[in-house]
């Protein structure tokens, strides 16, 4: 508090000594504060001024933004390099093994076993099914004692019509008698023919009650149990060889014309991730009542046992190869004014390249560029509309 006397105090003292006395604070001066802020944008009005007043050039960026290079990625820029190309003909259809066959009773019998079941794989001359040859045996043993009385017969015939003759030579007796000795020899010969087939019948019929496998597969149905009773042509088994299953595809009756026997065929299965190397085998020359397709048959090696009868598979049938060829995907093809062109870079950056084409192969993934490209270029293949003639670019690293 002032000790300042009364009279030597001023205005302002006097008013806050009146307001402590009142019990109020006394007024603060605010005319420091209002210098502080005074000082503060002066400072900041003169950075401006001395801002302004630098080299113009100093205030651009070190870099300029125009001059940056457009950032391509690596498989939207491609090398060129010779390749072969292909024109093929689409085919699909039901893989189904090249040779199987329905195994049949060739006799009549009881069957006492069967010693396959679908899924097992047999080899040639394996034991299948047996029947019951009991039957068959005594038809055999009859057959032959039956042959061996008439051969018995023969021989007496034969004796017989000797004796005949001896004595029609010596007069004593009439030549009628010889016809009826000749005829009694040619009866009993024929009826030993007819045993003697009975006899190999039987024979065959025993050898047939045991059913082999034919050829060396892999049963795919059983139709016999053992206890039944089958029939000459009553079916048993049935027998595939998948080691060579075949195609049997449906080609555009209007492109048939370019199909030969011996074309290779790249063949896509349905469930498996690879591609099958198949050759023509065959062509139907007619095409199928009601479609606008003809059948084409395509033979594929199955050593390793992947493929199965029924799959469902899509062929390509090579029918026009061209070598040593440079090739673009389609999209890399642009046109103008002046014609076909494409965007090769040189030293990273892109230039105008006129090409002549040459048609699309390969499925129409690619086209043939005849004339404007050779190997070793690189151009942009990737449908990038943002990229022109004259552009920088980098590519970016894989």
């Amino acid at each position: 508090m002032s000790n300042k006397p009364e009279w030597a105090k001023s205005k302002r003292e006097k008013e806050n000594a009146a307001r402590v006395a009142a019990g109020e604070k006394p007024r603060r001066r605010r005319w420091p504060w209002i210098v502080l802020v005074l000082i503060v944008l002066a400072a900041i009005i003169a950075g401006v001024v001395i801002a302004g007043q630098q080299p113009a050039e100093e205030a651009q960026p070190v870099e300029d933004t125009a001059a940056l290079a457009l950032q391509l990625l690596p498989q939207e820029v491609t090398e060129l390099e010779p390749m072969t190309l292909e024109h093929t003909i689409k085919v699909t259809g039901s893989l189904n093994p090249e040779r199987q066959t329905q195994l049949s009773s060739q006799v009549s019998a009881p069957v006492v076993a069967v010693l396959a079941r679908p899924g097992d794989e047999v080899q040639q001359g394996d034991t299948l099914v047996q029947m019951q040859t009991r039957t068959l045996e005594n038809q055999l043993e009859q057959a032959t004692s039956t042959a061996a009385a008439t051969r018995v017969q023969l021989q007496l015939a034969q004796s017989q019509l000797e004796r005949t003759q001896n004595l029609i030579e010596r007069g004593l007796s009439p030549t009628s008698g010889l016809d009826e000795a000749q005829s009694s020899v040619d009866a009993q010969q024929a009826n030993l023919a007819a045993l003697e087939a009975q006899v190999a019948a039987a024979e065959i019929a025993i050898d047939n009650a045991t059913v082999r496998a034919p050829f060396t597969g892999t049963i795919s149905d059983r139709a016999v149990e053992p206890g039944q009773v089958v029939q000459p042509g009553s079916p048993l088994l049935t027998l595939v060889d998948l080691d060579t299953v075949q195609l049997e595809g449906s080609a555009p009756v209007g492109q048939s014309t370019r199909i030969r026997s011996g074309q290779r065929v790249n063949v896509s299965v349905e469930g498996l991730a690879r591609t099958f190397v198949g050759t023509v085998e065959r062509l139907n020359p007619v095409a199928t009542a009601g479609t606008r397709s003809i059948p084409v048959y395509i033979e594929l090696n199955n050593e390793d046992g992947l493929l199965r009868g029924g799959m469902f598979a899509t062929g390509q049938i090579i029918v026009e190869t061209l070598d040593e060829a440079i090739a673009v995907p389609p999209d890399a093809v642009r046109e103008d004014a002046q014609g076909l062109y494409v965007l090769k870079l040189v030293e990273n950056v892109v230039e105008r390249q006129s090409v002549e084409t040459g048609g699309e192969w390969n499925q129409g993934n690619l086209v043939a560029v005849t004339a404007g490209l050779s190997a070793g270029d690189r151009v942009v293949t990737a449908p990038l509309a943002q990229v022109e003639p004259g552009d920088p670019v980098e590519v970016m690293e894989p």
